[in-house]
């Protein structure tokens, strides 16, 4: 899960002749500007800054688009992630199986528990989880003295990770799925949309995101009664009856009436705004699939495109070639998280997950929205066919 500019590198010359926006949220907002101010003023005007009625009618609006029972909003993706798994009450011993190639939020909120995050590799074409890879972590994490509790799969670059492989050996080994959606909103597998699949979705509304509000935000999303009250009640300390009435330790994790407003007039434009994004990677994929390693889009599979990412052997000629002509490029991500300082104690070392090391050392994105124009985009593409054709 990205959830800001630290998970990148980024490379811009401001004196280029044409100013290109790797997530342009200006031109998006020229289209509602007057509506989010109207918004913003009616909050302005009632005064309820916490939990006002646009809280409850953008979760309402969250759930309708997902096609899930219950939306739980919250105030970042990060405490969507904990908020989902303190539900499940995971605690130290047991074991989570994620994938090493994803922001660090991901396996963050399980260390945070005290509970042990365990490694699956990816698939090379899609970047997502391998789900045949699963049941071996869920050994490996048995064989460490841990009990494997659930996995969670990320729709890494805003494509669906592969379901029905991880859904069939999380139903053979009583593991609950804890989709990490935080790019993947707004996503499609196999009819149906990111949000409502698995026991439980969480999702962020950073800026940068495909569907993102001016600030911090997130969501979890669930059919379970049960597990949607006892997030309701995490959200807010715990809270009973009322929040001086805490039945359980809970987190400060409301999303502001302010962003909850922002947001529902960005929802209405959403799904336009991801037809939009297909569009746009469909040209990048076109212009670009002879000369780099362009994104795989299984059959039944929609993306949300939070990133367009590519992979080449030449990517350190590309960006200075890109940073030469003022086209901004990022890196998602430079160092999986087995190789991470702050799991070091998981005793991981290089090479223990492959596809994951190659994925990072060749990867990177181009700049990706629902408003790139056609010229921008031929800009970008002639830029990089030279650079990787170069002799």
């Amino acid at each position: 899960m990205s959830d800001g500019r630290d998970s990148l590198w980024f490379y811009m010359d401001g004196n280029a002749q044409m100013k290109i926006q790797f997530v342009d949220l200006g031109a998006q907002q020229k289209r509602i500007r007057d509506k989010v101010e109207a918004r913003i003023k009616k909050v302005l005007d009632h005064g309820q800054y916490i939990m006002g009625p646009e809280v409850a009618e953008l979760e309402a609006g969250l759930a309708a688009y997902a096609g899930a029972k219950h939306c739980i909003s919250c105030s970042s993706g990060t405490d969507a992630l904990l908020m989902a798994l303190m539900a499940y009450d995971i605690k130290p011993g047991d074991a989570l199986i994620t994938t090493p190639f994803t922001f660090i939020a991901t396996a963050e909120v399980v260390a945070l528990l005290g509970a042990t995050p365990v490694f699956a590799d990816i698939d090379p074409a899609t970047f997502n989880i391998n789900p045949a890879l699963v049941s071996a972590a869920a050994d490996k994490a048995r064989g460490m003295g841990l009990i494997p509790r659930g996995i969670i799969p990320v729709d890494l670059f805003g494509l669906p990770a592969d379901f029905d492989g991880i859904l069939e050996t999380a139903r053979q080994r009583g593991l609950f799925v804890l989709d990490d959606a935080a790019q993947g909103f707004g996503g499609i597998y196999k009819g149906k949309k990111v949000g409502s699949i698995g026991d439980i979705s969480a999702t962020s509304f950073f800026p940068a995101k495909p569907l993102g509000c001016y600030g911090d935000g997130g969501a979890v999303f669930t059919e379970d009664d049960g597990l949607a009250d006892k997030m309701v009640s995490i959200r807010i300390h715990g809270k009973g009856n009322d929040k001086y009435d805490n039945i359980r330790v809970g987190i400060n994790g409301r999303m502001d009436t302010l962003q909850a407003a922002i947001m529902i007039e960005k929802l209405a434009i959403f799904e336009e705004e991801i037809v939009m994004r297909q569009k746009v990677a469909a040209a990048y994929t076109e212009a670009l699939a002879d000369v780099v390693e362009v994104p795989a889009v299984p059959q039944g599979y929609r993306s949300a495109w939070a990133q367009y990412s590519v992979l080449s052997d030449r990517r350190e000629t590309i960006m200075k070639a890109c940073q030469e002509a003022g086209i901004p490029i990022a890196v998602y991500y430079p160092k999986p998280l087995h190789m991470q300082t702050a799991f070091k104690y998981l005793g991981c070392k290089p090479g223990d997950f492959p596809e994951s090391q190659r994925a990072a050392e060749r990867i990177f994105s181009l700049p990706m929205h629902p408003y790139l124009k056609d010229g921008e985009m031929g800009y970008i593409t002639d830029t990089i066919r030279r650079a990787a054709t170069r002799k």
